[in-house]
This record gives structure tokens, C-alpha cells and sequence, in this order.
């Protein structure tokens, strides 16, 4: 008796054991930001696109495909030339996404790795083309205009594929090494300019300032001159007066000096 009873226990078990796996292999998960495409092996992809949550299927006829529908990020290095034929070495950085209601499209015509295949080759082209258009000043001075540009054409051709752009921005440009040395040796010049033109106005200045200087004492001298002619000696004979009496009040202060009568020396009265 308790062997049949061990027996109905284990077939019962043995037969919830596989609904479970039938059941669990029946069920599928799509993750928050997620969407899934369902492969049918009798009808093909489906063109529902299944939302978030717990859903059903039909166990080996059907397959869930995962795609995350959330903005990623990717950047991309591309090396270009500019208008004047200068290297020029660019890093894109372009956060995407795919259409929601084109992943079918999307799984049928490029695959799972989309971004694989689409996004190098037409950030490439892009670049190439935009770049193009600008010479090497042009794309230091006017970056942000050859940034809106990139964004607004690649946009433009990623929309072809079903992906959305979020962002797309410049990170890294770089010119070649020769373009570099040229721009180096240019500051160089400029600056080795503005220091010569400096030197050559301060001369000016100077020169001026000597013109000015000798101009003033020529008309002193005229002054003085005109003076003595119509006063006489007076004018003289009162600067040395007054430069004497200078002289005098100078010595008085030194302790080095001493005042002597007319007629005496230096030494006093001493014994025979």
C-alpha cells in the first residue's frame, strides 16, 4: 500500500515537474527600458512590439528577441581631411536609440547589433562630408557651427535606419602633427611681431620725449638770455648768492667742517 502511494506521489510530482517546464518555458520577462520582437518559426517576426512585464509565448514556435530602447552612449573616431587638406582627427560622441515601433524593421533588414553595422559607417560619411567644407581655422573658430551640422545631417540619415539621435557632439579634434608645428611657429611670429612693433613705438616715444626736452631747454635758454640782455648781470650775480648761501647752509650741518677766521690756522696755540 505505501509503495503505490510512493509511486502516485512521485508520478505527481514527476508530472508537475514538467507542466512547470512547459509553463516556465511558456513565459518571458522584458526589463524596464526593454522591448521584445517575437520570431515565429511558421509566420516570421511579428509586427507587435511587446512592452514591459511578464508575457506569454508558445514554447519552441516562438522566440522573444530583447532590445534595450534606452540612450546609449558611443563614440566614434574618425579621421578626416578639412578644406585646405589638412588631417584632421575627430572623436564623435552620439548617445542613441532605437524607434520603438520600428524594431521589427529594424531585427528583419540590419539585426540585433544595429548599431554595429549603421552607426560607424554613416558618422563616417557625415564627418567626412561636413569636414570638408571648412578649412582647419574655420573648424577651431566656427565649432559649434560644424557641430550643429554633423548633428542636424546625421540625424537626418540615422532617421533612414529607425534610430534617434538624443545627442551628438565633438569631444576630441585634432589636427596632424605638421598643421600643429605650423600653428606653433605662427604664435611664435606674432609674438616675436608685437615685441618688435613695442620697441619700435617705445623708440618713437622716446625720440619724442628728447625733441620735447631739447625744444623746452632751447626756449629756456632764449628766456634767459633775453633776460640778461634787457637786466644785465643781475639775474647771475643773484644765483650765485643764492647758490652760496646753498653751499654755506650744506657745510654748517657736517660735523667735518670747521669755520676758521682770516689769518689763523688750523692749529691752536701750542708751547715752544
Amino acid at each position: 500500500m505505501a509503495a503505490r502511494v510512493f509511486e502516485s506521489i512521485g508520478k505527481l510530482g514527476l508530472g508537475l515537474a514538467v507542466v512547470g517546464g512547459v509553463v516556465n518555458s511558456a513565459l518571458y520577462n522584458v526589463d524596464a527600458g526593454h522591448r521584445a520582437v517575437i520570431f515565429d518559426r511558421f509566420r516570421g517576426v511579428q509586427d507587435v512590439v511587446v512592452g514591459e512585464g511578464t508575457h506569454f509565448l508558445i514554447p519552441w514556435v516562438q522566440k522573444p528577441i530583447i532590445f534595450d530602447c534606452r540612450s546609449r552612449p558611443r563614440n566614434i573616431p574618425v579621421i578626416t581631411g578639412s578644406k585646405d587638406l589638412q588631417n584632421v582627427n575627430i572623436t564623435l560622441r552620439i548617445l542613441f536609440r532605437p524607434v520603438t515601433a520600428q524594431l521589427p524593421r529594424i531585427f528583419t533588414s540590419i539585426g540585433e547589433d544595429y548599431d554595429e553595422r549603421v552607426l560607424p559607417s554613416i558618422t563616417t560619411e557625415i564627418l567626412k562630408s561636413v569636414v570638408a567644407r571648412f578649412d582647419a581655422g574655420e573648424l577651431i573658430t566656427q565649432r559649434e557651427l560644424v557641430s550643429r551640422q554633423v548633428s542636424e545631417d546625421l540625424t537626418e540619415r540615422a532617421a533612414t535606419f529607425g534610430l534617434i539621435l538624443d545627442d551628438v557632439s565633438l569631444t576630441h579634434l585634432t589636427f596632424g602633427k605638421e598643421f600643429t608645428e605650423a600653428v606653433e611657429m605662427k604664435q611664435v611670429a606674432q609674438q616675436e611681431a608685437e615685441r618688435a612693433r613695442f620697441i619700435v613705438e617705445k623708440a618713437e616715444q622716446q625720440k619724442k620725449a628728447a625733441v620735447i626736452s631739447a625744444e623746452g631747454d632751447s626756449k629756456a635758454a632764449e628766456l634767459i638770455a633775453n633776460s640778461l640782455a634787457t637786466a644785465g648781470d643781475g639775474l647771475i650775480e643773484l644765483r650765485k648768492l643764492e647758490a652760496a648761501e646753498d653751499i654755506a647752509y650744506q657745510l654748517s650741518r657736517s660735523r667735518n667742517v670747521t669755520y676758521l677766521p682770516s689769518g689763523q690756522s688750523v692749529l691752536l696755540q701750542l708751547p715752544q
